[in-house]
């Protein structure tokens, strides 16, 4: 996985997951608070699902197999969707039910400096994860606002690393509340109902990660502004008179295929459009380097046929 994949992220938020599942489990054990208990299940699918991360990215360096000829980059898209169910189901889901069971049989909080020191704790653990997700993804957001960022990215490790470690946060106030509350009004309700809200908060972003990825898995095109470089790219104003159609697709998050039919001179020797056909690859690699698999097929430029293929 390349830098662009965040694995700095990845790991900083899988060391914080685990000190901190370590420490909720130990403070659910002294306090018997439900929302403890579900913060601790959360941190530890948190922390297999940043493990499904690195996994997925050692799987998509394997080399390129007759079966699988455009190699194995889409594992990261594969294993990033594997997070989202594991959020929606063993996060999301358990404190779901963890909650109704609370407010039906609730019971007060013991030891209540346990749950809410391990809180304070895991705020502090979590706000250095989710800064250091948050200055990987500045170095390849750009101008972009954080929902066009999370929306557009082609590799998801950050953007899953951004939404996990935002709403672990979110997910401890929750819990902080519902324990505070329940330790002020001397009512275990409240600790199951922070519970229910931490697991619709789980849900909801799972629902985000599982749609984001999927969109991926089922195949995205190149960015706009890589799209104009390839077509300015393909064009020498010589041999190369213009882009007829184009068609590109992310094979993984750092590996781009590009088919284009081009125009040429009508006139042009087999040698002199094979000679083009070269120098454009050359320079479409030099404009956009992820464009790892280029396929060029000349042609003489017809409006009407142009048309009726809709580019």
């Amino acid at each position: 996985m390349s830098a662009s994949g965040g694995t700095k992220a990845i790991v900083a938020a899988l060391a914080a997951n685990l000190a901190i599942a370590v420490a909720k489990f130990v403070a659910f054990l002294f306090s018997g608070s439900s929302s403890m208990l579900a913060e601790s299940v959360h941190s530890v699918a948190d922390s297999g699902n940043q493990g499904l991360l690195l996994l997925g990215g050692k799987k998509a360096q394997r080399e390129a197999t007759p079966q699988h000829p455009f190699g194995y980059g889409r594992e990261r898209y594969i294993y990033a969707f594997l997070v989202s169910i594991v959020l929606f189901t063993v996060g999301g889901m358990f404190a779901i039910y963890e909650g109704y069971e609370k407010i039906h049989d609730p019971h007060p909080i013991e030891s209540w400096y346990w749950p809410v020191g391990v809180l304070v704790f895991a705020v502090i653990a979590e706000g250095f994860s989710f800064r250091t997700a948050i200055k990987e993804s500045n170095e390849t957001r750009g101008s972009q606002s954080w929902g066009q960022f999370i929306k557009s990215a082609k590799a998801p490790e950050l953007p899953v690393v951004l939404l996990e470690d935002l709403g672990a946060l979110v997910g401890l106030v929750l819990a902080l509340l519902g324990v505070g509350l329940a330790l002020i009004t001397d009512d275990g309700v409240w600790d199951g109902i922070g519970t229910l809200c931490i697991g619709t908060l789980l849900i909801v972003i799972a629902v985000v990660l599982a749609l984001e990825t999927k969109s991926l898995l089922l195949g995205e095109s190149a960015g706009t502004a890589e799209v104009e470089k390839i077509k300015a790219a393909l064009v020498d104003g010589d041999t190369v008179t213009g882009v007829i159609h184009m068609r590109t697709l992310h094979l993984g998050p750092e590996e781009l295929l590009v088919a284009a039919k081009i125009a040429v001179q009508h006139d042009d020797t087999a040698t002199e459009v094979a000679n083009a056909i070269n120098a454009a690859e050359a320079r479409i690699r030099a404009s956009v380097p992820i464009a790892r698999v280029i396929y060029l097929e000349p042609d003489i430029y017809n409006p009407d046929a142009a048309k009726a293929d809709g580019r």
